[in-house]
């Protein structure tokens, strides 16, 4: 009876991780799929697309739309121009958020937790709402037109995630490490920079790599505030084949993909340290 009783359980166990290998397969084909419709379709010419007889695979290749998009589009520029901006409001974000995050963790003062309060409400503002206040401030400071501009618009909009993330990355490691530091001489900075920053590097990796990836893909306040166009970002440019009568599908996929491209590659880079960046910076003051 006994025995028959473990493989009962045993047959169910079994079951139920089919089951879910099943259902986990589903959702990623679910979510890969648009992918791989997308990467098909910039692949096909014109007529296969619009053809009513049309598959999902291309019947004849086109590898050339890749390469035909960079002579359509100043692709390098608006490539270049995304990396700038995603790259230059990432090392303000942090070089802001980390003394920030920093103080809060470690420093009691009258009000921090109100404060902190107005930090995490800041972050549910999206920037569309308060876009024709930003375009104003930007006429002012003469920054329209300008990757500067956006560079401090997109930094800070990304500060408040910055700092509450890293924030519960730095009351996850005990102080004990930064008072024996200040016994071996240190002063509060020189442990923050040889003893903390090192010990939170996978927070640090995970916060760089989000507010780059918000960055890249902002598009709302880069068409509002850019009308240049050598000056448009990667996410703004590539609408270039978005035309008016027509819009040239394999080229628009095209260029997509070569947007989605560096946010994939610094995934696979830091994927080590996503899930323990995140757990840290979930830990509760």
């Amino acid at each position: 009876m006994k025995e028959n009783a473990n493989k009962s359980i045993g047959g169910k166990k079994l079951a139920l991780r089919i089951l879910l290998y099943v259902v986990v397969f589903l959702i990623c084909l679910l979510i890969l799929y648009p992918y791989f419709a997308m990467i098909c379709t910039a692949l096909k010419d014109r007529s296969e697309i619009f053809s009513a007889n049309g598959t999902v695979f291309p019947k004849n290749a086109l590898w050339s739309n890749f390469a035909d998009i960079w002579n359509r589009a100043p692709m390098a520029k608006y490539m270049m121009n995304s990396i700038l901006i995603a790259g230059g409001s990432t090392i303000i974000a942090l070089l802001c958020g980390i003394p920030a995050a920093y103080a809060l963790s470690r420093m009691k003062f009258k009000g921090d937790i109100v404060f902190l309060g107005f930090v995490i409400v800041s972050q549910m503002f999206a920037p569309v709402v308060l876009l024709i206040g930003i375009y104003k401030v930007m006429m002012t400071l003469n920054l329209t037109n300008s990757i500067l501009g956006l560079i401090f618009i997109n930094a800070a909009f990304n500060q408040a995630f910055t700092i509450w993330l890293l924030r519960g990355t730095f009351m996850g490691i005990s102080s004990e490490m930064e008072q024996a530091a200040k016994i071996d001489g240190c002063n509060r900075f020189e442990a923050m920079i040889k003893i903390l920053l090192p010990v939170a590097a996978p927070g640090i990796v995970t916060t760089l790599i989000f507010v780059f990836i918000n960055a890249w893909n902002e598009y709302t306040v880069a068409l509002t505030l850019i009308s240049e166009d050598l000056n448009k970002p990667l996410t703004v440019g590539i609408n270039i084949f978005n035309g008016y009568n027509m819009i040239e599908w394999q080229y628009l996929f095209s260029a997509s993909l070569f947007a989605i491209a560096p946010v994939v590659v610094l995934f696979a880079i830091i994927e080590k340290n996503l899930v323990s960046g995140l757990a840290s910076g979930g830990v509760k003051g």
